[in-house]
């Protein structure tokens, strides 16, 4: 049940990404050049992500547990830090520079992939670099 409620969960936010034209890194570029041929069309989306995200947030204030899983999964760490501005500053110009952030990323393979292919080697080279850099840094 798990495996068929991941794919259809994967699914709607596939298909809420190519509705929403996020797979078109021109819309997303558009939508980051604030201060040139600006598309604020991804307000839209922005906002209805961060309405879903309420919603859950009053789920999980009234629901002792989820209704398919065993414990609430939320991130506990509210500090800001030095990992925290560097890794967002470099998704962030990542993101602007490509149009690309890591789920649109993935379907460049197939609507894309002159560039895609290209994302997604560098985004395996970046979380492997990080995967190691950790492992490194815990011993």
């Amino acid at each position: 049940m798990n495996a068929i409620i991941t794919l259809l969960a994967g699914l709607l936010f596939g298909l809420g990404l190519a509705f929403s034209e996020m797979t078109n890194p021109a819309v997303v570029i558009g939508f980051l050049d604030i201060f040139g041929n600006w598309n604020p069309s991804l307000i839209i989306v922005m906002a209805s992500a961060i309405a879903v995200g309420m919603i859950g947030y009053f789920i999980k204030g009234k629901q002792l547990r989820p209704f398919l899983g065993s414990t609430w999964q939320v991130p506990t760490l509210r500090q800001i830090d030095s990992k925290l501005i560097i890794g967002s500053s470099l998704f962030g110009i990542g993101w602007g520079i490509s149009g690309y952030c890591p789920g649109p990323g993935l379907t460049a393979l197939v609507n894309n992939p002159n560039e895609g292919i290209y994302f997604v080697g560098a985004l395996i080279i970046g979380s492997g670099l990080h995967y190691f850099q950790t492992k490194i840094s815990h011993k």
